[in-house]
């Protein structure tokens, strides 16, 4: 009797196990939802679908350069394939991109494997023009999502699908007096707002310059998405690593020569020792640790000047003059210990 009931426990431990193995990698990999930012002071982050024609990007870069604006375009890979010009002037300029998927399909309707073909050619097309990734922010289209669609972005490493608080309802074609007034009366610390490039969102220029004013006059500033939830940018590498069976996070991390803490952050992994075969991880840039900052000291012998004592270091005079807080370069003494910089 005590060994077939040692025998169930040990059966009921293991289905446990694979069920909470499952679901915690299901709540792992799943993208967080995001409408607007937690926060009580005023920021708001301007944001901006792109899709087909991007008539208004430029107008809408130089709005924002001439009032110092940073911004984050949610871009589609079929735009910007087809404009890929003012793609470059968004990054060149200094805003954040995020995916906005490939052909703009309701993500709902659609299979995982679908999702993440249109998230990766996106990406792909975007890392093409511009040599930067789109991760870690989506946005669907429409608006579009559900747990699935959650679960599917999260595992293609886009950490926050990005919803917002306030619809401009520009692509309707409304007035850039309505896009003002419908942002205005709305605007609370945190704000997300979403406005659009294309032709039939022809109010959105006019809007812009009155609205940006009227809102910093309130005393609210401008952050990318980024910025308004505290997020880091994406791993520079695009290195990933499909786990096999007897891996784990420990032997992934050493194989790769990274931390595991840096492994499990990159994946969004908070318990170490649940990954599932067949999981695709994405391996963090090895951190580079630069030397210390030490500096040489040097006692000032008799003949020396700042000048010899620059050239025998190799470094420039100036660099050596401030790194002592020498404003004379002739006023040396024998004696006096001069640090020199590196």
């Amino acid at each position: 009797m005590g060994n077939k009931l040692f025998k169930l426990v040990v059966v009921l431990a293991l289905i446990l196990f694979t069920f909470f193995s499952f679901s915690g990698q299901t709540e792992a990999a799943s993208s967080k939802f995001v409408t607007k930012g937690n926060t009580t002071s005023k920021v708001i982050a301007l944001t901006f679908d792109d899709g087909s024609d991007g008539t208004n990007i430029q107008k809408i870069l130089d709005i924002l350069s001439a009032n110092k604006v940073k911004a984050t375009f949610f871009l589609t890979g079929s735009g910007a394939e087809k404009h890929p010009q003012p793609i470059k002037n968004i990054v060149a300029k200094g805003h954040q991109i995020a995916n906005h998927s490939y052909s703009h399909p309701d993500f709902t309707k659609i299979s995982a494997a679908k999702m993440k073909g249109e998230l990766d050619k996106t990406e792909a097309a975007i890392k093409k023009i511009t040599g930067k990734s789109t991760k870690p922010l989506f946005r669907a289209p429409f608006g579009a999502t559900n747990s699935a669609v959650l679960a599917a972005v999260g595992n293609a490493g886009y950490t926050h699908t990005i919803q917002w608080n306030i619809d401009s309802l520009d692509w309707k074609g409304v007035s850039s007096t309505s896009i003002t007034n419908k942002v205005m009366n709305n605007v609370v610390p945190g704000t997300i707002v979403l406005m659009h490039t294309g032709a039939g969102a022809s109010g959105t220029p006019g809007a812009l310059p009155g609205m940006i004013s009227k809102l910093k006059a309130k005393g609210y500033s401008f952050v990318t998405v980024s910025e308004l939830l505290k997020l880091k940018p994406a791993p520079s590498t695009g290195t990933k690593y499909t786990v096999k069976a007897g891996d784990t996070l420990y032997s992934i991390a050493k194989k790769h020569g990274v931390t595991v803490e840096a492994l499990a952050k990159a994946n969004n992994i908070t318990n170490y020792n649940l990954i599932r075969v067949g999981q695709v991880l994405i391996i963090p840039s090895k951190a580079t640790t630069p030397p210390p900052a030490t500096n040489v000291k040097y006692t000032v012998k008799a003949g020396d000047t700042l000048y010899s004592i620059a050239k025998k270091y190799k470094v420039t005079v100036a660099k050596l003059a401030a790194a002592n807080k020498i404003t004379n370069y002739n006023l040396i003494r024998v004696g006096q210990v001069l640090v020199i910089p590196r």
